[in-house]
């Protein structure tokens, strides 16, 4: 196994001292050593519950016979660095992503990789480490966002929260609309309502053929997001025994299977600019013009997906 380098032969007893340091058993070190990358935070809506499932993934891979270990991702919230300073920072945190995760990946020497994102950059960031590192890996996203209802009765998520704003400007609507949209537009956990970047990426996460089904659809907060997670977890045992590698499933064909998905279901334009960069993660360059060509003769079936809550 890979993560032989780290921990078999008697030159290799100071690493197995800060294994066991760790709580870790040599019955633990003998099996496949699996990274669990978490991107859980307090400040992201959309990873507020990814501990959870992070349990769940870890819960996977030690019934499937392997050791987990979760080691984070970092994750920007684009909504709360919006309209400031704070949204030049977003972009670039993709390349942070990519370039830490690769760090912990090869200075840990694992076996395998489960990535748990959510939001607008970590789920191409981690896509484009996964690329780049090659080795076995599967993606649990944390799920979207519930639609909110509002006082009235009437749907509504993130994007009429942005609408509603322009009302107040325009005098169409007064404060206490304004905080009815405020109070009910985002009413769980979740990446935003709407086919935004989060909810493109992790469906097109799918598409490409990096998740499980389900991955980019099931609600946040619906059990079945849970058991998505245990079976990511029994999943990547098997990719590590069969040693089936990011670059064996995100091939030309996949990008261009994701492509058509992502004119099928509208999705965020963003898609264009970190489908660009994971294929060149993968070593099977896209053209740009393709997005051109397969929008000339793929329908869109729909803008975007919300969830009701109850």
């Amino acid at each position: 196994m890979r993560s032989d380098n780290v921990t078999k032969g008697a030159e290799r007893a100071p690493n197995r001292s800060l294994f066991y340091a760790l709580g870790y058993t040599p019955e633990d070190l003998e099996k496949p050593l699996i990274a669990v990358v978490s991107a859980h935070s307090d400040i992201v809506p959309g990873h507020m519950n990814l501990d959870k499932l992070t349990d769940a993934v870890k819960s996977g891979i030690e019934a499937a016979g392997g050791t987990p270990f979760m080691v984070p991702a970092i994750g920007v919230c684009d909504g709360i660095a919006m309209g400031h300073v704070g949204m030049k920072y977003s972009l670039v945190t993709r390349d942070l992503i990519a370039d830490s995760t690769e760090a912990m990946a090869m200075a840990h020497q694992f076996d395998g990789l489960v990535m748990i994102p959510n939001c607008d950059k970590n789920v191409p960031g981690l896509l484009m480490a996964a690329a780049r590192v090659n080795i076995p890996t599967i993606f649990v996203s944390g799920g979207p966002m519930l639609a909110g209802r509002l006082e009235d009765g009437r749907r509504s998520c993130l994007s009429h929260m942005f609408e509603a704003v322009g009302a107040y400007k325009a005098g169409k609507l007064d404060e206490a609309g304004v905080e009815d949209y405020e109070n009910n537009a985002c009413p769980s956990c979740g990446s935003c309502s709407g086919m935004y970047t989060a909810n493109s990426m992790n469906c097109l996460t799918e598409a490409i053929g990096m998740g499980l089904r389900g991955n980019g659809t099931i609600p946040a907060v619906w059990s079945a997001r849970l058991r998505l997670a245990k079976h990511a977890g029994m999943q990547i045992m098997e990719l590590v025994e069969r040693d089936i590698r990011p670059r064996d499933i995100m091939t030309e064909a996949a990008f261009h299977n994701a492509e058509t998905v992502d004119m099928a279901l509208g999705c965020s334009t963003n898609t264009v600019l970190h489908l660009l960069a994971i294929a060149q993660e993968a070593g099977c360059p896209v053209d740009l013009a393709l997005f051109n060509e397969i929008s000339e003769k793929t329908p869109n079936l729909c803008h975007c997906l919300l969830y009701t809550s109850p």
